[in-house]
């Protein structure tokens, strides 16, 4: 199993170690996780607050893992999307537009398709069962994600990037 496949452990530049933003599994195996490991570059403005993450996806076919980057704009359309529910109907994206991306339909029967993509390297949809709280879960995780690597980066216009005065050194 590769390092990124175990959790846990530190990233360079970034002591907090990692969180999976989202875990779901199904029951034959199959398994999708965001696991966010740090800031993209710690220290640099443009880069600070975009996060480092490794999406990993594994099923009886498949077994990959690839580097994905969370914006702060990705991470607030997710919190958009966890405020909204996530009921029946829903569609929530992450990161789907510029590269790998995953993409969750919440179905009626009580499962979501997952479907995870990365242009010329994988498309895979797998259909995993959720629980009544999974929508606390996965708010809960984005809560520890915003806790352990704050917003710090001011855009006072575009292309315009200051230090908040809450950074934390």
């Amino acid at each position: 199993m590769r390092e990124a496949e175990r959790g846990g452990g530190a990233t360079m530049g970034d002591p907090a170690g990692s969180i999976d933003l989202i875990d779901l599994a199904g029951t034959a195996g199959e398994r999708c996780v965001v696991r966010v490991t740090g800031r993209f570059e710690p220290g640099v403005l443009t880069g600070h607050d975009i996060l480092r993450a490794t999406l990993i996806v594994s099923s009886d076919k498949v077994r990959d893992a690839t580097t994905l980057f969370l914006l702060p704009s990705d991470l607030a359309e997710w919190q958009s999307a966890l405020d909204g529910g996530l009921g029946a109907g829903s569609t929530a994206v992450i990161a789907g537009d510029r590269g790998p991306g995953i993409e969750l339909r919440v179905q009626r029967n009580r499962r979501v398709a997952v479907r995870v993509h990365e242009t010329d390297r994988f498309d895979i949809v797998m259909k995993v069962p959720i629980r009544p709280e999974w929508v606390s879960d996965l708010r809960q995780r984005l809560a520890r994600v915003h806790q352990t690597w704050p917003r710090e980066v001011l855009t006072s216009s575009p292309d315009v990037y200051e230090w908040s005065p809450d950074r934390q050194r």
